[in-house]
């Protein structure tokens, strides 16, 4: 069995199964009519319920923290949850296509914060790559704008959301120097989720009263884009290097859009496609020439 896993083609198999697990995540929110803090909130804590068997496994790391850890354990739960809040929201107003896209920004982010707090370099691929990028979400908004400006308002949201992870990413990076990956998820979800609840509860959102289809919704996004999309590409990292992992970010918006396409009856237009191209290019060339050290993980969010 191991020997299989170690194969190169069980392995493909395995990275395509986390990119089509991640780019359900855009479909499963536009098909509930629960509020999206709602959603978020119950994704992170079903996904954290399932986890718990391997909780024994790790308790020797889950509690052996210091202040400062649990400090930022608790800022990286927090940009997590303004994620899923804002981009969730995006979905509302925005198509899956330019939602996901601009999600695809996040590399780019993360790059902009590790210079500015960790001093790393980027070449002149790199910037370019951020270039082309930056134009082609500028021609998404433009476009979006418009069609109609709520459309434009649901791309801001996505922007924004996709500002948050980046930031969530960032302390990652410096706090998973110290913890392990277990420890870490499970944490952050717990304090994204309870962020989330306190949103809820301030904004009056039901906890209960749902139906079973919305309750299946929730179980949904906990197991396919977040264990059998994310949770499979930490593991994937034993097998591949980061670069190929982070590339997973390429693929999801041109799978969701297609899923969207299949299931939720969008068009795609021109410019979405035209713009979506110049992202997708823009985010390889930073990726591709991007120094190893300075790569995301691969477990940012969507």
């Amino acid at each position: 069995m191991t020997r299989s896993l170690k194969g190169f083609t069980g392995i493909e198999l395995l990275y395509l199964i986390g990119i089509v697990a991640i780019s359900f995540s855009s479909i499963f929110v536009r098909w509930s009519e629960a509020d999206v803090a709602v959603i978020a909130m119950y994704r992170l804590y079903l996904t954290n319920v399932l986890l718990l068997p391997f909780v024994w496994k790790y308790r020797s790391s889950l509690f052996r923290l210091s202040k400062r850890q649990w400090g930022w354990l608790a800022a990286s739960g927090a940009m997590l949850a303004l994620h899923f809040l804002l981009w969730m929201a995006s979905l509302r107003y925005t198509t899956v296509a330019s939602s996901t896209v601009i999600l695809t920004l996040e590399p780019l982010m993360v790059m902009l914060g590790s210079y500015w707090l960790f001093r790393t370099k980027a070449n002149s691929m790199m910037l370019w790559g951020m270039g082309i990028a930056i134009a082609g979400s500028i021609v998404i908004g433009a476009g979006d704008f418009r069609l109609s400006g709520t459309a434009l308002y649901g791309d801001a949201l996505s922007f924004f959301g996709t500002v948050a992870v980046a930031l969530h990413m960032l302390i990652g990076k410096k706090l998973r120097e110290g913890i392990d990956a277990f420890p870490y998820n499970f944490w952050v979800f717990a304090f994204a989720a309870s962020f989330l609840a306190v949103y809820n509860v301030v904004q009056g959102h039901s906890f209960i009263g749902y139906e079973a289809r919305e309750w299946g919704i929730f179980l949904l996004l906990a197991i396919v884009p977040t264990l059998f999309g994310h949770y499979l590409f930490n593991w994937l990292l034993k097998y591949m290097n980061a670069t190929a992992v982070s590339m997973s970010v390429l693929g999801e918006p041109v799978i969701a859009s297609l899923l969207a396409w299949v299931l939720l009856k969008e068009s795609l237009t021109a410019y979405q496609l035209g713009a979506g191209v110049f992202i997708l290019f823009g985010v390889w060339l930073f990726l591709r020439y991007g120094e190893k050290a300075n790569r995301p993980d691969a477990t940012s969010v969507p």
